[in-house]
């Protein structure tokens, strides 16, 4: 994942410290009906990687079988697969059978197919939406919510075209919207326009924290459900850092009403993406209570770097 990418060189020059929660957000978690289990969700962007082999796949592991592995360290997933072409039933159906067999609580995240949200940019994507809420409802009860991503040019003057599109979306569906237009978080009304819209139509917002775009870390959560794609550096010692900051805004989030979170690690090279799920993983248990499963390494720590 390239988005937000700088130079290494720049990293200690970027004030990486978490905004502080908007007005909305606070409002939101104070009318929030508190549960006594809050869901947390931790996994990767996808389950194909080569370089995990002997890392968290074992030795001799074939391709097609990194998704029954990537079940066993990890209990959801940001699929991204599924962006760049229409997924098929057959396929959805495949993969639900892989995660059920290892994990019955697996949440697979789909993001919406670029047709809809890149190439029709939400117009007269009717017939491209409705294959797609087709396919994904074969995940059955391993469907977590699902991700829009709008394009970079996807402006505040397309509010309305992305107000109406979300009104034709079944009222249940459970999806977050990320938008990356500078835009929407320059322009104090657009934002505001945004933010209120998701809170009226009961849709979430993804929040991305990547070094270089630091207005994507807006903090708003017009739902009191939080997903969060995190871009890390390369195991930069900030990426540590940065990980704790986040799980103590969590659990504070959790305490004040917070009823789920999904946090999604990504690197701007993937190879090394478990090891800071896996620190992500020990410090949410830590803090918040949640009892989830560290990744398990093929080989000691000492002896992967």
């Amino acid at each position: 994942m390239d988005f937000g990418k700088v130079p290494e060189t720049q990293l200690p020059e970027i004030d990486f410290s978490l905004p502080e929660d908007s007005t909305l957000t606070k409002q939101v978690l104070k009318e929030a009906s508190k549960v006594e289990n809050p869901k947390v969700y931790v996994g990767c962007a996808k389950w194909g990687r080569k370089e995990w082999v002997g890392l968290i796949y074992p030795e001799k592991t074939k391709e097609a079988k990194f998704l029954d592995e990537y079940v066993k360290h990890f209990n959801s997933i940001e699929l991204n697969a599924v962006f760049y072409n229409m997924p098929k039933p057959e396929q959805i159906s495949a993969w639900r059978e892989k995660a059920e067999a290892e994990k019955k609580d697996f949440k697979f995240c789909p993001k919406f197919t670029r047709s809809i949200s890149h190439i029709r940019r939400l117009k007269n994507a009717e017939e491209d939406t409705t294959r797609y809420l087709e396919s994904i409802s074969n995940f059955g009860p391993c469907l977590g919510p699902c991700f829009l991503q709008l394009s970079d040019n996807f402006g505040p003057k397309n509010l309305e075209v992305l107000q109406q599109y979300l009104k034709s979306l079944p009222v249940d569906l459970d999806m977050f919207v990320e938008v990356r237009h500078p835009d929407w978080f320059a322009d104090p009304a657009a934002r505001e326009s945004l933010f209120s819209t998701l809170r009226q139509l009961n849709k979430g917002a993804a929040i991305t924290d990547a070094s270089g775009r630091r207005d994507c870390v807006h903090m708003e959560l017009p739902t009191p459900h939080a997903f969060i794609r995190f871009v890390g550096n390369g195991l930069h010692p900030t990426d540590f850092s940065r990980i704790d900051e986040w799980v103590d805004r969590i659990a504070v989030w959790i305490q004040q009403g917070l009823q789920s979170v999904y946090f999604f690690l990504h690197q701007h090279d993937e190879k090394d993406t478990p090891v800071l799920a896996d620190y992500t993983i020990k410090k949410l248990n830590e803090k918040t209570g949640t009892h989830l499963n560290s990744p398990v390494f093929v080989k000691k720590a000492s002896e992967l770097f």
